[in-house]
């Protein structure tokens, strides 16, 4: 056992370890959901400054700046998704659409950091841009699941197709209310982006078949539904 893996004033080193990563990616946060931008102070120097600690121990759990911005981005939607997730499981099937726009929408709205971490025109680095892309393709297949459960039918490419302009509206539409282009409170984005989204829980968007299949399934007397 080396020094670094004794435990110290009764902590153990793993737990210390978590300590310090979790205000490397605190710090990550302020700084990349500032308010304007400011690149000057994303290094890693000043990102050790803000969490209160040394370059040396930004490099035991960062191998670089990117591989830094990449984990507090990560950070971020893994959070978000989560607890997303779990209010939508939650919700009634009806309300679904509902329940994943309010903790989306409250979440940015209690916190204006993630949103200009997620969301934001204004923020521009390259690693940013990259995992915004990664995080949306997440999403898309998330919002597939949700229409294809709810559908009672396999993921078709149609599906997928309608999931993927889902997660791209839900984007820039918020991306227009943090810049101030949309004029609403957040309760009303709220109404309106579940009454987008429950559109796309109708089988008609997706092809004549799937309307059939809804038809016969609401009808049980026509002796077809979902195992014709």
């Amino acid at each position: 056992m080396t020094l670094s893996d004794r435990p110290y004033r009764g902590i153990e080193a793993a737990e210390r370890l978590a300590n310090r990563r979790g205000r490397l990616l605190s710090a990550g946060l302020d700084l990349l959901g500032a308010d304007p931008q400011n690149y000057s102070e994303l290094t890693v120097r000043g990102i050790c400054s803000r969490a209160g600690l040394t370059p040396r121990y930004f490099y035991e759990s960062f191998a670089d700046k990117d591989a830094f911005v990449a984990g507090v981005f990560n950070w971020v939607v893994a959070d978000i998704a989560a607890t997303t997730q779990a209010a939508v499981a939650a919700a009634p099937p009806n309300e679904q659409s509902r329940a994943g726009m309010t903790n989306i929408v409250r979440t940015i709205a209690d916190d204006a950091r993630i949103g200009r971490l997620l969301f934001s025109t204004q923020l521009a680095n390259s690693v940013v841009v990259r995992k915004r892309a990664e995080s949306a393709a997440l999403f898309a297949m998330l919002s597939g699941q949700h229409a294809a459960d709810a559908l009672q039918t396999p993921a078709t490419d149609r599906i997928k197709a309608g999931a993927h302009f889902a997660v791209g509206g839900v984007v820039q539409t918020i991306s227009a209310w943090l810049a101030g282009d949309v004029q609403l409170d957040p309760d009303q984005l709220v109404d309106q982006l579940a009454a987008l989204l429950d559109q796309l829980t109708d089988p008609t968007v997706y092809s004549p078949d799937l309307a059939d299949v809804a038809v016969d399934a609401a009808n049980p007397s026509s002796g077809g539904g979902l195992a014709r």
